[in-house]
């Protein structure tokens, strides 16, 4: 562990060193694949640079057609862009980490995705699992009324949205609840919000005696291997696009089982305080 947080220190020196010579612009953006397009697509939506239309939502920086502000972009790990804010101009940072970070997305950025989004965070399970009793039953805690209630109440400002289709009491009529008493339910999430809302889901499994294991992992990668490999039986992380293109870019076989909210991606004022060295007018 000690050589690992020295290796990751050292490259964010490497990085902070890199940003005092740059000129021009300096934004820093997720360096995975579908949430480096996700920021991308942020700032070409607001005219500060313009994409390939055939990238997608996998576009890359070299994908920039045109980019008349002369920005230079840094791909960082999406956990540790809220850590290098400070030296560049920008960064666009992914909700749960702007979240952990202390920051209010809906209230300290400056640009944010509105509500209507195809990233909506998901719960997954290893295909051939979705049609258990305890892929049921959990997808049926995750859907209740308590969550919807605790979703909606914590995150107030919008910093994170409910979008459950179809609300439940937080139990399925169709699973055998006594088959599953005295099981226990493993779950890989990121600490906010995802394992915020388990918790919920966790009082509601309890009352037919089933226990959920909230297992909490700080990467975006680790989550999904630890499902596909069957040594945890869920995951709550991630969103669509994600899932999608893991799942194409590694072999994976994992189902996504239910829509439960959207974290709107933000960018947010590192050296810069406001959007006019973009030219945007807010």
């Amino acid at each position: 562990m000690k050589k690992l947080t020295a290796v990751l220190l050292a490259a964010l020196l490497v990085l902070t060193s890199a940003f005092a010579l740059a000129d021009g612009l300096t934004v820093a953006v997720p360096n995975d694949t579908t949430n480096e397009a996700r920021a991308l697509l942020l700032l070409a939506a607001n005219g500060v640079i313009t994409l390939d239309e055939k990238a997608g939502i996998t576009a890359t920086v070299s994908d920039i057609t045109d980019n008349p502000l002369n920005i230079t972009f840094y791909e960082v790990e999406a956990a540790n862009v809220p850590n290098v804010l400070v030296d560049v101009d920008y960064a666009i940072i992914n909700n749960n980490y702007a979240l952990d970070a202390g920051f209010s997305p809906a209230k300290d950025s400056l640009l944010i995705e509105s509500g209507e989004s195809p990233y909506v965070n998901v719960l997954s399970v290893r295909d051939g699992s979705q049609d258990s009793d305890a892929a049921k039953a959990l997808a049926a805690a995750l859907s209740s009324q308590a969550v919807a209630d605790y979703i909606t109440q914590t995150w107030a400002d919008g910093s994170v949205l409910c979008v459950i289709e179809n609300v439940t009491d937080g139990f399925d009529p169709t699973v055998n609840y006594d088959a599953l008493a005295g099981t226990t339910i493993s779950v890989a999430a990121s600490p906010t919000p995802h394992a915020q809302v388990l918790a919920i889901a966790k009082d509601i499994l309890a009352q037919k005696n089933i226990t959920l294991d909230i297992i909490e992992f700080a990467d975006y990668v680790q989550p999904n291997l630890v499902v596909d490999s069957g040594e945890v039986f869920a995951n709550y992380f991630a969103h669509i696009p994600y899932q999608e293109n893991f799942n194409e870019e590694n072999g994976t076989h994992l189902v996504n089982i239910l829509g439960i909210h959207v974290e709107p991606m933000a960018l947010y004022g590192g050296r810069q305080k406001d959007l006019t060295a973009l030219g945007i007018t807010k």
